[in-house]
């Protein structure tokens, strides 16, 4: 008996600690601070765009997060090995965009990594047969170098950039970068998973009116690189879905195997995208991505001057990520379309079950356990009381 209380205190503790941890866990996570600056070391707005530097200092090293509207919209990240390392711009070579070197990370030798992400075309394609089959039917794509860009619209460190093509009578293509100081989630859905170590960029296409009353979109994105591009995209299947409603899929694009097992960069999305501002589970529609093909680097670094600027070779390849099923709604349907993606150093941040899903799990899963305990001890306290009431002889 003394044994099985033993084990019954036991479980009862292993669960306390559970919850405690589980309910703590998320006020351990790695922090950084937080410097903005737009238009570095430039006295004027440039003519024609905006760029705009997030330093991410940790306690040895920092993540510098340059989002650019000069040409085709690009977020480059470049980390390093130093919490003194600076980004020096020569405005004059930078937005002559004929020659690399515009743009430095200085020490140059402190660079540990870099990567970068074009968004380079939006295409159109009309889907009279509902069969989501982007390869025929295409419209002349837009180019987003030729967009007009808004000015960066600044909250903290978030920067909100709009645009549109020459040929849009209504409307616009949007994004919204956002860089965080620590771990967290963001607060519309689908609620990515984000840490220090990564930036958000959401997407959306808002009242642009179609080509075509069944129109579908695709997005097209160049990955560059150094020696290290995002080369391949890997599919991870989860059995939770408690943030992100019906998806149990996430797709990275990271660099190609090599000797070490560390992943030095991302982009990370859920293949999930919206039909409304404020979506119900009911507006979700599933993306699809390409295989990442090489491309010209030459050609890539033409429609972007943050590429042109910072390096001096880019290794490119690039996919497209279609929106819808055959089946789903049309863009017309509402005229709205929204995506989001994470671009981070190191490891992709890896959804897990939730502290109060993990409590729920502990309780659920212990309580019968205990109660199952209890009613062991007290069948035996009972047997055992039984045994000695038979055992009693009275004194006449």
């Amino acid at each position: 008996m003394a044994a099985m209380l033993e084990r019954s205190c036991g479980l009862g503790c292993v669960l306390l600690v559970l919850s405690v941890f589980t309910l703590g866990h998320c006020a351990t996570s790695f922090t950084r601070q937080l410097i903005v600056e737009l238009n570095p070391g430039s006295s004027l707005p440039p003519l024609g765009g905006d760029l705009l530097h997030v330093r991410a200092l940790g306690n040895n090293d920092t993540l510098h997060f340059l989002f650019c509207s000069l040409g085709a919209p690009t977020l480059l990240l470049v980390h390093t090995n130093t919490s003194s390392s600076t980004v020096k711009v020569n405005w004059t070579q930078f937005l002559d965009g004929n020659h690399s070197g515009g743009l430095k990370v200085k020490p140059e030798s402190s660079i540990l990594y870099s990567t970068a992400i074009v968004f380079s075309r939006l295409l159109e394609y009309d889907d009279s047969n509902d069969t989501a089959d982007p390869t025929s039917d295409l419209f002349p794509p837009y180019r987003l170098d030729d967009f007009t860009w808004s000015r960066f619209n600044l909250s903290g460190a978030s920067a909100l950039l709009c645009g549109a093509a020459a040929s849009f009578t209504n409307g616009s293509l949007c994004l919204q970068l956002s860089v965080f100081d620590g771990e967290g989630r963001g607060q519309a859905w689908p609620r990515l998973l984000h840490t220090a170590n990564s930036s958000q960029l959401g997407v959306w296409l808002e009242g642009v009116l179609p080509r075509a009353a069944r129109s579908r979109f695709l997005l097209e994105l160049q990955a560059v690189g150094g020696a290290d591009p995002l080369s391949r995209v890997e599919v991870y299947r989860s059995i939770d879905d408690e943030f992100t409603p019906s998806i149990f899929q996430v797709s990275r694009w990271v660099p190609s195997e090599n000797s070490s097992s560390d992943v030095l960069g991302f982009l990370q999305w859920k293949p999930v995208a919206y039909r409304q501002p404020h979506p119900a589970l009911e507006d979700a529609t599933p993306c699809r991505h390409s295989e990442p093909q090489p491309q010209s680097g030459e050609a890539t670094a033409a429609t972007s001057r943050l590429i042109r600027a910072f390096y001096t070779e880019p290794e490119t390849f690039g996919l497209n990520v279609s929106f819808g099923l055959a089946g789903d709604p049309f863009y017309n349907s509402t005229k709205f379309l929204s995506w989001t993606v994470l671009l981070g150093s190191g490891s992709p941040p890896v959804d897990s079950f939730s502290p109060l899903v993990l409590s729920m799990m502990a309780v659920g899963l212990g309580t019968p356990m205990i109660l199952l305990l209890l009613g062991g001890v007290c069948v035996c306290v009972r047997k055992r009381a039984a045994v000695m009431a038979a055992a009693y002889e009275p004194i006449n």
